[in-house]
């Protein structure tokens, strides 16, 4: 303790505290603890053995409960009496108990006796006075006085105030929350054990190994994933599911068992309400449903993959995108009506990209497929000769192929009620019908022929009634489900009164067609091999089965069963061989083909543990007794030469009990094809020479660069050709959710049989990959090459020390072909004749040029080149380590952009480390200040400049100075020379300069010493944006002046600066396209539950899988809410594997998660590949309206269009093309504009195809619906303002006097952000205000709906051009001086 402080101590009369540290103190502590520990134990053994002797005492001699008369709720004596008992009647009644028996003792009151001289008052005054319970210790109480004494006690915890009233309240108080306690863990403990119940039960849901086990990683992704499910309810309950965080399982090896698995999910549900847990419940049954789905996918994408290793001859990695989208068309037109139900329609998207579409297919109206869907969902039906087994869907049962077949009743009822159809109609199935059914398979197929042109012959067909109302939906977890079960039960029981023939004759429904028609045909399928008896009890069992508990999960699966697969699955004479042409055999020819190539694979069907364990238990009988009945049956009708292919085609009863029994895999062998496929076709064998042995020098820093390359991502979208991922994501599309295994292995056989190449095709194919692996060998050659000249990291070279070191190639015979190369090059790079750099591209790209001027192998001339360019300089082991480091040290900044979500904060920090990195290392430990300032029009003061330099970010101490000041041209400084001179600036020596600002005032002048660094900040095209600024002022060293290499890698510093910068200018630009395209989007339709966004993250290396950042979400309602949660990794959510399998393939998927259906939309970047995800749900719905995805379509072609654009914009080849006047004002962002300019450029091209001709329909209304003409008058208006409430547009008749060529023209091109061009937006949505999108798409007019489209986009135009933009933009304008 200093002597300070002992005066100060003396002043306020205290002692002087000792330190918390000296030795004696914890001796003293110890020791004190250890007596009052057992003093307290003593004590607490006194009190315990007194309580024991009293409560003997009380066990022998029991209280006299006569003393309770003293007891009395009466509040006015209450203290009087307290009183008397504690303090008088303890004494008092012993006495006078002694003054009695001395009484008897002496007869004095025995009546024939002498009175005596006993005074019974001084031998009380006397007792009293020798038991003073001051002086002397009371006699042992007796039965009536410990009894009085209890009632003291409790009369004194009646008074108010007193010590005991507080205690006793304090100890009931204490015991009703003792008691309380007790009740909630009781209740605990039993919510506990009904928890673990509930979560054992759920496992059973789940699909197992051969153990009985499932992944830990499987369950987490099920546990990570429940957040985004209950993200609409409120935030005070969502808070206990962030309280647990999960730890990163990244393998499938790690399994549990029941108790496990109820022991992990339950320490991170303990805490969760009822409500949670109820919802959690529900979501991890959905999650086993989609995990089930997911397997069975697995085995589908590995029959796909050998699909493709199969047809890939070459093994060149690369199949035919045009010819196999032409044989899924083949297949998908060879297929019957029920079964292109589940397909997805190759003519349409998404199986054909957006920019394949015709502009008037887009933009216009329905075609006649979509038109008939759309009526079918709304069964509008008319009277047809149309039998019901071409219309009425039916529902397997069961997925084990034995089941009957249930109609879905509401369907039914609604096409008899529409089709006029009686019951007596309908209801019986005679047995003449029977017996026809059991007819040839030549009278079936050729009456089955006849239908079949009948029915085509029809204004509708069977695929015409695909809609909402007749498909198979997912199962899902719902409070009400077993009442909607129940009602279901209760409808196919009405169903079999109304339909008496139906059960028994497996719902083979007949209009009165003669004997052997197509129908009976068709119906005898599903009759086939059953036995009356065997479906009717079936069903009743699964009624029964809908009305047990816990029947929940046996009855969702009803719902689960294929459409498809109920056709194509039943052995004899099915559909298929009933209404064959000669086209379709072709097909059917394939499935023998492929039975007999392919071994049979067990289909895993949607059926959990739990539902087969009360199948079995409930049905094996039947069973036994329903595969025997089938296979008798199928061996005696089928005809003899069908026999073996039918056979061979269909499940056998053997396979599909199998489905039930084959266990899980373990692994999900196709959930990252672009991983375990990645070496595959990229290596050519031939191309032996392309091993890099030529360039030793070269090798180090090669394998360098492939280390610092980004992470494996996606595969680029070419046209022209599919790879492995994209060829089994394109396949899955096509097949859809609902396709049968039988019906897959059809499509293979197809694909394998049809799928052939001429030599000169394979030759083309081979061809095209060695260009690809040439020139992904060219491209790391050449940077390696850049780096080995760039020493110091700098980002660029000396155009003129290339092309003097050139000059002396072959020995100088190649001047003339430099001199064109150099010539071609600055006419591609115009800058490159201002500033002399050379940036890698513009490197390479010279290189390339002056090999193509050069006779010859372009790439034997180009590796001659890199030969000699690589002797031509030399690097000593320390200058390619220091070059090493610093490139890792730039590579971080790049990172650090492409993994920040759009946020620049991480890239100043990444700047200014690598900064004091290479200062501490290579600068001598110099002490340095940086920072950055960007350029920003001056709208504060324009009098003192046009532009202003705005610091954005600087070191930690330098904060309080330099952060967010402004720096004016008419202000002191060199940043503005730095600036207009595109040039570094060096000043050695501040205090000499003389015109150096400097921020910090505080600093005395004398310390002003130092160097400055202001290097300019160029963008792609070189032209300055900003600064970045280093000085050494705080460095008290003598020599701190930035040497040559310090310089040169600062240079390398901005120049990834400039990369990071636009990086993420180019992430904000399209973040905000798409806030303007789902704003478009939202209104128009109203069926997209919410659409989220994700962008493409890298790993840190090539080793590393990308990560998805979720960055906005977008609802049905506008409401947008912007993430920032952690990103998503491929290994911790194998439930959303299909967000990764986009990035992986490019292409566009859709599938079902957690009950609700989603489209995953890639945005591809300029070479192809996916760096963004658009997740649109659609809830429940299978797909969405017509109307509703043709805009949905209309906005992503927008949306990827606008982002090429937007990536153009940064190449240093390209300038960016500007339609409309607004884009040219600086003061807007671009961004903010595009996707509505694109939408006005396709419908202009739409309205220039429109002539006369198109307007007939609606100049021919004499008086026009209101909407028509209030879309020609929001159109002349938008011309005319003036014409509002005139003859023009009031008129009808003068209406269509101004559609014309002419309109047509101005429409083409009417620019409404022009700055001549007023829009009067009032004027305009009083016309339109109140007309949905919908409304106009049931007008069915073309022309009406390019109309209403495009006022609507130039209503959106003129809306973002009259916009005001910021004082202050965020990241800067680029002055016109700094670009001259």
């Amino acid at each position: 303790m200093t002597a300070t402080e002992m005066k100060r101590n003396q002043g306020n009369n205290e002692l002087p505290c000792l330190s918390n540290y000296v030795p004696w103190k914890e001796w003293f502590y110890e020791k004190v603890q250890q007596r009052c520990l057992s003093l307290q134990e003593r004590k607490v053994k006194t009190i315990r053995a007194q309580k024991a002797k009293e409560e003997k005492v009380k066990k022998r001699e029991p209280c006299d409960w006569l003393s309770k008369e003293w007891f009395s709720e009466e509040k006015e004596s209450l203290d009087t009496r307290i009183y008397l008992l504690d303090k008088l009647l303890p004494t008092l009644i012993p006495g006078v108990e002694k003054l009695l028996m001395e009484v008897e003792r002496k007869n004095v009151l025995a009546p024939d006796k002498e009175p005596t001289k006993f005074n019974p008052i001084l031998f009380l005054g006397e007792y009293l006075m020798r038991h003073n319970p001051q002086y002397t210790i009371s006699t042992k109480p007796g039965p009536y006085l410990r009894g009085m004494k209890m009632v003291t006690e409790e009369l004194k915890s009646q008074m108010p105030g007193t010590t005991s009233e507080r205690l006793a309240r304090m100890k009931s108080e204490a015991k009703n929350k003792r008691k309380e306690k007790e009740q909630v863990d009781n209740m605990k403990s039993q919510v506990k054990e009904m928890r673990k119940e509930a979560l054992a039960i759920q496992f059973k849901e789940w699909t197992a190994d051969v153990g009985g086990r499932i992944p830990v990683a499987l369950v987490q992704s099920a546990l990570r994933s429940f957040p985004d499910v209950i993200a609409s309810s409120p935030i005070d309950v969502r808070k206990p599911i962030y309280d647990r965080k999960l730890e990163i399982i990244d393998t499938l090896e790690k399994n549990v068992n029941t108790d496990e698995f109820t022991e992990y999910v339950h320490s991170y549900t303990e805490h969760f309400s009822n409500y949670l847990f109820q919802e959690i419940l529900k979501h991890l049954c959905q999650c086993a449903d989609d995990f089930q789905e997911a397997i069975r996918h697995d085995m589908w994408r590995q029959m796909f993959t050998d699909l493709f290793l199969h047809c890939d001859y070459g093994k060149v990695g690369l199949l035919d995108r045009q010819k196999i989208l032409a044989l899924l068309v083949d297949f998908y037109d060879r297929s019957l009506v029920i079964a292109k139900r589940g397909f997805c329609n190759p003519r349409q998207w998404p199986i054909i990209e957006l920019q394949e579409i015709e502009l008037a297919d887009l933009w216009g109206g329905l075609d006649d497929q979509e038109v008939c869907e759309e009526l079918s969902e709304k069964l509008v039906l008319p009277q047809t000769g149309i039998s019901e087994g071409e219309i009425l869907a039916y529902e397997p049962v069961d997925d084990n192929r034995q089941g009957a077949y249930r109609m879905t009743t509401s369907v039914r009822e609604g096409l008899f009620e529409q089709m006029g159809m009686s019951e007596a109609e309908t209801g019986g199935i005679s047995n003449e019908e029977n017996q026809a059914a059991e007819s040839s398979d030549a009278e079936v197929r050729k009456e089955g022929e006849d239908a079949v042109s009948a029915v085509k012959s029809t204004d509708f067909e069977a695929s015409d009634l695909d809609g909402d109302t007749i498909h198979s939906e997912k199962s899902s977890f719902h409070e009400g489900i077993k009442t909607e079960r129940q009602t279901e039960s209760a409808s196919a029981d009405k169903q079999e009164e109304a339909f008496p023939g139906s059960a028994s004759a497996g719902y083979s429904l007949s209009t009165g067609e003669e004997p052997g028609s197509e129908k009976q045909g068709e119906e005898e399928e599903f009759s086939l091999g059953r036995e009356p008896d065997t479906d009717t009890n079936r069903e009743e069992d699964y009624r029964i089965s809908d009305r047990e508990p816990g029947s929940e999960g046996q009855v969702s699966q009803e719902k689960d069963n294929w459409i498809a697969e109920a056709t194509s699955t039943i052995s004899g004479p099915t559909p298929e061989a009933a209404t064959m042409t000669s086209e379709g055999r072709a097909v059917e020819d394939m499935d023998v083909i492929a039975s007999k190539e392919d071994a049979p694979v067990a289909e895993v069907v949607k059926e959990t543990p739990a539902r087969r364990e009360s199948f079995s238990g409930q049905h094996g009988s039947q069973f036994g007794q329903q595969t025997s009945s089938e296979t008798r049956l199928q061996d005696e009708d089928l005809p003899q030469d069908q026999g073996p292919a039918h056979s061979d085609r269909q499940d056998s009863p053997a396979e599909a009990s199998q489905e039930f029994q084959v266990p899980w895999s373990d692994d999900l062998l196709t959930s990252d094809l672009s991983c375990k496929y990645s070496s595959y076709g990229g290596k050519i064998p031939e191309d032996g020479k392309c091993e890099n042995t030529r360039f030793p020098d070269l090798r180090p820093i090669m394998a360098e660069i492939q280390n610092r390359w980004a992470s494996r991502t996606g595969s680029a979208f070419d046209e022209s050709c599919l790879n492995l991922p994209q060829f089994v994501q394109l396949m899955e599309t096509f097949v859809g959710e609902d396709i049968s295994l039988p019906t897959v292995k059809r499509l293979i056989a197809f694909i394998k049989e049809e799928y052939k190449q001429t030599e000169e095709e394979k030759m083309e194919q081979l061809e095209k990959a060695h260009h690809i692996s040439r020139l992904a060998r060219r491209k790391l050659i050449l940077e390696a090459l850049f780096e080995k000249w760039d020493n110091n990291a700098s980002g660029f070279l000396d155009l003129e020390e290339v092309d003097a070191v050139l000059s002396a190639f072959k020995e100088g015979m190649e001047k003339e072909a430099l001199r064109k190369a150099k010539k071609h090059l600055c006419s591609r790079y115009p800058q490159l004749s201002r500033v002399g750099k050379l940036s890698p591209k513009a490197f390479q790209a010279f290189l390339e040029l002056i090999a193509s001027e050069f006779p010859g192998d372009e790439d034997e001339a180009i590796d001659n080149l890199v030969e000699f360019l690589t002797t031509s300089v030399e690097q000593s082991r320390v200058e390619c380590l220091q070059s090493l480091a610093r490139r890792r040290w730039l590579h971080n900044i790049q990172q650090a952009a492409e993994t920040s979500g759009a946020s620049m904060e991480p890239v100043y920090k990444a700047v200014f480390k690598a900064l004091s990195q290479d200062a501490e290392a290579h600068g001598g430990n110099k002490k340095i200040s940086a920072y950055i300032a960007l350029l920003e029009e001056n709208q504060l003061s324009p009098e003192r400049g046009q532009i202003l330099l705005h610091y954005v970010a600087c070191t930690a101490d330098d904060a309080p100075y330099v952060l967010n000041q402004i720096l004016y041209r008419d202000m002191k400084g060199v940043s503005f020379a730095a600036v207009e001179e595109g040039k570094p600036i060096h000043v050695p020596r501040v205090q000499l300069h003389g015109n150096i600002h400097f921020w910090n005032y505080d600093r005395p002048v004398e310390e002003r010493r130092g160097s400055l660094l202001v290097l300019p900040l160029y963008d792609a095209r070189w032209r300055v944006f900003g600064i970045l600024g280093l000085d050494t002022l705080r460095d008290r060293c003598e020599e701190t002046i930035f040497l040559t290499h310090e310089i040169s890698f600062y240079q390398g510093v901005s120049q990834a600066f400039s990369k990071a910068y636009h990086h993420v200018c180019r992430l904000e630009n399209v973040l905000q396209m798409t806030v303007t395209a789902l704003d478009w989007l939202y209104p128009r339709a109203p069926s997209i539950h919410a659409v989220t966004t994700y962008l493409v993250e890298p790993g840190k290396d090539k080793t590393c899988d990308y990560a998805l950042r979720k960055v906005i979400t977008i609802d049905n309602t506008g409401q947008k809410e912007i993430h920032s949660s952690p990103v998503l990794l491929r290994k911790e959510n194998l439930l959303r594997v299909y967000l990764f399998k986009c990035i992986d393939s490019s292409e566009v998927i859709r599938t079902s998660v957690c009950g609700e259906y989603h489209i995953a939309v890639p945005l591809r970047d300029l070479s192809g590949q996916a760096f963004g995800i658009f997740d649109i749900s659609i809830g429940h719905h299978q797909k969405l309206p017509p109307h509703e995805h043709k805009d949905l379509q209309k906005m992503l072609k927008m949306a990827q269009a606008a982002c090429s654009e937007i990536l153009k914009m940064s190449s240093e080849e390209t300038e960016p093309t500007c339609v409309l006047e607004a884009e040219h004002r600086a003061n807007l962002r671009h961004a903010g504009i595009l996707f509505h300019r694109f939408m006005l450029q396709d419908l202009r091209e739409c309205v220039q195809k429109l002539d006369a001709e198109s307007f007939a329909e609606i100049k021919s209304y004499v008086e026009p619906p209101a909407l028509v003409h209030n879309i020609v008058k929001a159109v002349l208006l938008l011309f005319h303002p003036d014409w509002k409430g005139t003859e023009e547009t009031e008129n009808w008749s003068q209406c269509v006097l101004k559609l014309d060529d002419n309109l047509i023209q101005e429409i083409y091109c009417f620019d409404p952000t022009a700055a001549s061009v007023q829009v009067q937006a009032e004027l305009l949505l009083d016309c339109i205000t109140g007309m949905p999108r919908g409304v106009v798409w049931q007008h069915r007019s073309v022309p009406t709906e390019y109309l209403y489209d495009w006022v609507r986009t130039c209503l959106s135009l003129a809306e973002i051009a009259s916009k005001k933009a910021p004082s202050l933009a965020p990241f800067g304008i680029q002055s016109q001086r700094a670009s001259s």
